[in-house]
């Protein structure tokens, strides 16, 4: 423990990467508050949750459809301007999706506002890991910053619903959306002061393929598995809830939920501090296979406090699977495919949550969640498997991608 420590030690003492990690985690607060609060406003507000979760899954549909055309955009520009645009248009946005609600203006109207906060939601989180790709030459630092970034995402989604969840109790779910309305605008000046885009580099005009980085068919393998992999997150995100439900206590599922997150803090902390020997393409699929053997577990075991320490031990392999494959994507894509590459990771791990949330939901709904929990294993070790075919770049491709 006390090399890993020792490790870290070393990492964060490097030029900027302290206040580069401080920065990361406040600016990206909203991802775990604006859907959360959004959902609770819109059913207090349309009286069912069937509209409001309809108005919010528009706002996720359109932000993972727009991210790759952003992450081109940024590549070949620069992120600055693109950054001022979506850091006045999506709290506006936002902004009139509340007020349309309160008006009564209708669907159609709340169906608008949402899709435009989606398609301009700021690129934050994504700038951020093109900036420690463009920070860090050595793999093994970019690594320990992956793993440590995974880290602060799950810090992200579980304050964040917490904060939310407080601000619900006291004052009410339209003061709670109005609070993340104003964290986003916050977390955009925060960013904006911040030394990330120092780091950040572009490569300008040149030549370019209409699908970007998808022309690499590794790259489409690693997004491949990372849509079956994250579809897998999204039967947990059910899982837990159908699971408590059936228990009589759905007021449990928040307890499982967090300590899943906690799990994964923790892997990601203890993964980033230690260097495996194995490849990072070996990595990624080991801790994949890992992670089945407690997600099968979840439909083996009874006891409440024995799936509550299944839950962590899933958890934790969680931030080392998403480090790892962060790894890949920015050793494999191009630096004028940098950016772009990571949107349409982003794209492929929000489309898998939806598609797992959604199967997940219809399966709960017609089996259980034990058969749930299964079929999630199941999943993550076939993306193991599948994980397995990805094959180091040849010394040459490596160095023009790192170019």
């Amino acid at each position: 423990m006390k090399r890993v420590l020792d490790r870290y030690v070393e990492f964060v003492r490097q030029p900027d990467v302290g206040r580069l990690l401080l920065v990361a985690l406040v600016s990206r607060m909203p991802v775990g508050m604006v859907g959360f609060s959004m959902l609770m406003f819109l059913r207090e507000a349309l009286g069912n949750f069937a509209q409001a979760g309809a108005v919010v899954g528009t706002n996720f549909i359109a932000m993972a459809a727009a991210a790759p055309v952003v992450g081109r955009i940024i590549d070949r520009h620069g992120p600055r301007r693109l950054m001022y645009v979506t850091g006045l248009v999506q709290p506006l946005a936002l902004a009139a999706t509340l007020a349309a609600a309160k008006l009564r203006l209708g669907l159609p109207v709340l169906f608008a506002c949402a899709a435009l906060a989606g398609a301009f939601a700021s690129p934050i989180t994504t700038v951020t890991r093109t900036t420690w790709r463009h920070r860090f030459d050595r793999e093994e630092d970019r690594r320990t910053a992956f793993a440590l970034d995974s880290v602060l995402i799950e810090i992200n989604f579980t304050v964040g619903p917490a904060i939310v969840a407080a601000l619900l109790a006291t004052l009410g779910a339209t003061f709670a959306f109005a609070f993340a309305i104003a964290m986003v605008a916050i977390s955009f000046f925060v960013f904006m002061a911040s030394p990330a885009l120092r780091y950040f580099r572009h490569s300008g005009h040149v030549e370019r393929h209409l699908l970007g980085p998808l022309v690499d068919g590794r790259l489409r393998l690693i997004f491949a598995v990372t849509f079956g992999l994250t579809m897998s997150f999204g039967f947990l995100e059910v899982g837990y809830p159908a699971y408590a439900t059936s228990l009589g206590i759905p007021a449990m599922a928040g307890v499982l939920l967090g300590v899943n997150s906690i799990g994964s803090a923790a892997g990601g902390a203890i993964y980033g501090g230690i260097h495996p020997r194995m490849s990072i393409e070996r990595q990624f699929a080991a801790a994949m296979a890992l992670m089945a053997v407690p997600l099968l577990l979840h439909a083996i075991v009874t006891p409440l406090a024995a799936f509550a320490a299944v839950a962590f031990l899933a958890g934790a392999l969680i931030a080392p699977s998403v480090a790892s494959q962060s790894v890949l994507v920015s050793r494999l894509a191009p630096v004028h495919y940098a950016t772009e590459a990571f949107t349409w990771s982003s794209t492929f791990i929000v489309s898998g949550l939806g598609a797992g949330m959604a199967l997940g939901g219809a399966l709960a709904e017609a089996a259980g969640p034990r058969p749930l929990f299964a079929a999630a294993s199941a999943l993550a070790g076939s993306m193991a498997l599948l994980a397995l075919l990805i094959n180091a770049p040849h010394p040459a491709q490596a160095a023009r991608a790192a170019d």
